[in-house]
């Protein structure tokens, strides 16, 4: 039985973006429904779909709910079986939708897939938002084959391998339909950053799997929306991150939580004698909304299944910043 596949692009004001990436991905996905989800943009993205491509379908949300609730909304008129969530600042190449729809034809409990993401300003390095696929340490802090905090090892195919991840990345995110209902999708409160991780957990709690599949290659920008220096992005990678793993985490949560807030005021500190002060007042804000939000997360928390250990490292910050182990294959 063939497996249909919807293709959807969340857009916001990107129509240059669209205009460089979206041509490679009519080019090379023949066999796939193309979406552009438009998250209440105000430039002329949706006249130039409707003029340049009028058969590519749009999906008009109603208001910026950014990446959470726009796919949220825009994923409630999808019927495909099979959904590739796809960053508007990515190039994709030849056959490279095959081996993911091969593997959910033939793998029934896979439930999610990321491809090979390398960096399209330098194709030999991988990308920093997945690389070769994603874990998380025992402290929620999240690390990929390829990519340790900001070290991005080359591509010399020493990921060639298609294997089991914990969190795939959702700049391209492959995702079967009735997993994405199951899970009620992404959690609208994280708005954006890390919503993917907390919805990949959420699989993993449920004993399903997540790939990465060596065989798929797309390049990607990265930073188009928030860039490293943007101080929003330090806020929202720090709040959320502590949200999913209040979530989520196994074990005694509030140690952990303490454990975390430590190693957050270390980050802190750093930012300050960096002379970078917004960074530091981002990370107080990220854990005073987190404060805030504390009831509703432990509330959520209380309806997961939490059976199984997520993690095989410990510390990746003691790892990487004590014992310089800075590529993944020597952790």
């Amino acid at each position: 039985m063939n497996l249909t596949l919807a293709i959807v692009i969340l857009n916001w004001n990107g129509k240059k973006l669209l205009e460089q990436f979206l041509p490679s991905v009519i080019k090379h996905s023949q066999n796939a429904t193309i979406y552009i989800a438009d998250n209440a943009s105000n430039d002329d993205s949706i006249s130039f779909l409707k003029a340049t491509y009028p058969s590519i379908k749009i999906l008009q949300n109603k208001e910026n709910g950014g990446y959470a609730k726009g796919y949220n909304d825009a994923l409630k008129h999808v019927n495909e079986q099979l959904l590739c969530l796809l960053n508007s600042d990515i190039e994709v190449t030849k056959n490279w939708l095959t081996p993911i729809i091969s593997t959910f034809k033939n793998e029934k409990r896979t439930a999610i897939i990321q491809p090979k993401i390398l960096d399209y300003n330098n194709k030999t390095k991988f990308e920093y938002a997945g690389a070769a696929g994603g874990f998380i340490d025992k402290y929620g802090y999240p690390y990929c084959r390829g990519r340790i905090f900001n070290t991005i090892e080359t591509d010399t195919g020493q990921y060639n391998d298609n294997c089991k991840i914990f969190w795939a990345s959702g700049a391209c995110f492959f995702i079967r339909k009735k997993t994405f209902e199951l899970l009620n999708g992404f959690d609208e409160s994280f708005f954006a950053h890390m919503e993917e991780i907390d919805l990949c957990w959420r699989a993993f709690n449920l004993n399903l799997d997540v790939k990465y599949i060596a065989t798929s290659t797309v390049y990607h920008v990265g930073g188009a929306t928030l860039n490293s220096t943007n101080p929003k992005k330090t806020y929202l990678n720090f709040r959320n991150n502590l949200f999913t793993i209040t979530k989520n985490a196994t074990g005694h949560i509030f140690i952990l939580i303490i454990c975390r807030m430590m190693l957050d005021g270390i980050a802190a500190f750093k930012f300050l004698i960096e002379f970078k002060p917004r960074h530091f007042l981002a990370i107080i804000k990220a854990h005073l909304s987190y404060y805030t939000n504390l009831p509703k997360l432990l509330s959520k928390r209380k309806t997961l299944n939490q059976t199984r250990k997520y993690y095989s490292l410990k510390s990746i910050v003691w790892s990487y910043f004590i014992d310089r182990r800075t590529l993944y294959k020597r952790l």
